[in-house]
């Protein structure tokens, strides 16, 4: 049986199982933080299956859509999901996801542009990442339990290695308080948290206009704003953020498909590859959502940092080289 496999809407050759097992890996870390992980396999198409034209975009969306509802059901399940964070997402985001696709398909179609485009994206996720890191390991070190809430943290503390057992406790769900007068209250494991609506719909709204231009529905954008700049506890923001992803994904693989694009431009997702990807992501997003609670967030907020530093370099230095 031959398992290199030809998809002829992006021109990729690849092994059929590569796709899967990259998306899997790839999801299963991003998801512990919210982000569904497209904006890792992008640069891997790009990189390494040389799909470079704007359909690479609408892919990814396609990819979200499979991959990141495992997730979801997950943090709803565990009762962490805060549903009026996630509808803010979402309504924010959609119309930035239309203008997105306009910057994508009018100003960044050339190959070399874009993969600009892309360093400078990833470079400013990257250094955000590390900042929370760098300030949170300041404060607590790598052994403290980190939740990114105000003390006392609502989180118990763990082993040495920051491995071993649950950080949160067994009864740690989210109860929304009030929702009046624009300002979100909610209560999780005994700490009240709040957030502003305007707010998170001005931030979602840019973080859409990033996502469609990019193709990665904005949650590896929102996710570490909710958490460094609303001081949300990441255990409640990851369910929000890959809810919001997902429904931008649905708008934005619909844009790359129907709205015309220049005349001889490939906007249209390859769907094959795109549901490849996404029925290994669906397997990765819901184990990384199902493990979380047990792996120490600082580590999984350094690794993705330096991924996307290095990556962000790469792209920026072979730009200017």
């Amino acid at each position: 049986m031959d398992l290199l496999v030809a998809f002829p809407v992006s021109g990729v050759k690849t092994w059929l199982f590569l796709p899967p097992l990259v998306a899997f890996a790839v999801s299963f870390v991003c998801s512990m933080g919210g982000i569904s992980g497209a904006f890792l396999l992008l640069p891997f198409q790009i990189s390494f299956l040389h799909f470079v034209t704007p359909s690479v975009s609408a892919t990814n969306f396609v990819y979200n859509i499979v991959a990141v509802p495992s997730g979801v059901y997950r943090y709803i399940r565990e009762r962490r999901m805060v549903w009026p964070l996630a509808w803010t997402i979402a309504l924010g985001t959609l119309p930035g996801v239309l203008l997105g696709y306009y910057i994508r398909v009018l100003y960044l179609p050339d190959p070399d542009k874009f993969r600009l485009f892309v360093g400078c994206v990833l470079l400013y996720i990257g250094i955000r990442l590390l900042g929370e890191v760098r300030r949170r390991f300041h404060l607590t070190g790598f052994r403290a339990p980190e939740s990114g809430l105000r003390e006392p943290p609502p989180v118990e503390a763990t082993d040495a290695n920051g491995w071993g057992r649950p950080a949160l406790r067994p009864d740690s769900k989210v109860e929304i308080l009030s929702c009046a007068s624009g300002l979100v209250v909610y209560e999780f494991c005994g700490e009240r948290h709040s957030f502003k609506i305007f707010n998170g719909l001005v931030l979602a709204f840019v973080v859409g206009i990033v996502g469609g231009a990019y193709g990665i529905g904005g949650g590896a954008i929102i996710a570490p704003f909710c958490v460094a700049i609303f001081r949300l506890p990441i255990y409640t923001v990851a369910g929000a953020s890959l809810f919001g992803t997902c429904i931008t994904s649905i708008a934005g693989v619909t844009l790359y498909s129907v709205i015309p694009a220049q005349a001889g431009l490939s906007t249209s997702p390859d769907w094959a590859l795109g549901i490849l990807f996404g029925l290994g992501g669906m397997l990765g997003m819901y184990c990384g959502a199902r493990v979380q609670k047990f792996v120490p967030q600082t580590l999984i907020k350094a690794a993705l940092g330096l991924m996307l530093v290095s990556l962000a370099a790469c792209y920026i230095l072979k730009f200017f080289g």
